[in-house]
């Protein structure tokens, strides 16, 4: 299958070309380095990987590279963790709806005119910002209040582009909605702005780097958003990257949505107090509560029973595991001042 991959040297873009690439499918990408600047990725000089950098809202350069593939996986938005949306709340909101439309435009046509055969969209978790029903279901997001943040609700918009789009062009459609993705490879924004969590800056991305680089920097007691009692589904990169492209290649998944996560919930406390023993052994654990964000989640839950029935996936990689890879990967970002 030939693949284009939107946004592929973001954090999970990164982990989904690799996977495509080691499943035998050639992997066309395109990104413009707007968040963290030019990165290397170990797959840069891979035979089958082709990579433009270039913007995504280019319609005409986005016809281009559509023209010669089966499948479109479309990954690029400006995205982060709970501090970066609530820092850039507008332009969340508009330059993702420029993405996706342009993304669209092109899929559309290419879907006409070309060999594209299918869009695979990769949603959030965050249109469940509203939901009260747990383990929250496939479908839930159509019954639940709207997403509170600008964030969230241009996620919730961007399934609404594939349903728009497939039913007045026939365009075939996959949702994937990934939960809480910690992995290694994501560095401080290049919009970031300096907001202080006690006496460290945060890393203005996801919640296992900020506390992890405060810990790294001797931060004593270690300073967290609210009381901690905030449950998530940390789910490492590479499950979510087979994930992703199960999607993309099963027959069963066209037309359809599906939760990519973890089974296993964790409290932001007790992830903090698992970096704190990893890094600080021996040290009893202190805490201090920060006043949180207005859009801070107080529990996110997936059921993932359809991807299961439907893909035969299972996300199966602990978090203990994910942690002893990212920690060691964090610290040397401290040590090279990246974090």
């Amino acid at each position: 299958m030939k693949v284009l991959v939107t946004g592929s040297a973001g954090f999970i873009g990164g982990y989904l070309v690799d996977e495509l690439l080691n499943h035998g499918h050639d992997v066309w990408g395109i990104d413009n380095f707007s968040k963290y600047g030019p990165v290397q990725k170990s797959y840069d000089r891979h035979p089958r990987y082709h990579f433009v950098e270039g913007d995504a809202k280019n319609v005409p350069l986005m016809k281009e590279l559509a023209s010669g593939v089966d499948q479109i996986i479309a990954g690029a938005a400006m995205i982060g963790g709970i501090s970066y949306f609530h820092e850039m709340a507008y332009d969340l909101l508009a330059e993702n709806e420029r993405i996706f439309a342009a993304t669209f435009d092109a899929a559309i046509w290419a879907h006409k005119n070309r060999t594209l055969k299918k869009i695979t969209v990769i949603s959030s978790s965050m249109v469940f910002e509203s939901a009260t029903v747990f383990p929250t279901p496939e479908g839930e997001q159509l019954r639940c209040p709207p997403p509170l943040s600008t964030y969230g609700f241009q996620k919730l918009a961007t399934e609404f582009y594939c349903k728009g789009a497939h039913e007045q062009y026939g365009l075939p459609y996959t949702i994937v909605r990934p939960f809480n993705c910690v992995g290694i490879g994501e560095g401080r924004a290049l919009v970031d702005k300096e907001i202080f969590s006690g006496n460290v800056k945060l890393a203005m991305s996801h919640v296992v780097p900020d506390l992890a680089q405060k810990v790294i920097k001797g931060q004593d007691p270690l300073h967290i958003l609210g009381a901690g009692n905030q449950v998530r589904h940390y789910t490492y990169g590479g499950d979510l990257a087979r994930g992703i492209r199960l999607a993309a290649e099963l027959p069963s998944a066209e037309n359809n949505d599906f939760n990519l996560s973890t089974q296993q919930s964790t409290t932001v406390l007790e992830l903090a107090e698992m970096i704190w023993r990893r890094l600080r052994p021996g040290v009893p654990f202190r805490h201090a509560s920060d006043t949180p964000f207005q859009y801070d989640v107080q529990k996110r839950v997936p059921d993932v029973s359809k991807a299961k029935r439907v893909l035969g996936y299972e996300a199966t990689t602990t978090l203990a595991t994910v942690l002893d890879e990212v920690i060691p990967w964090i610290q040397e970002q401290v040590r090279l001042g990246k974090l």
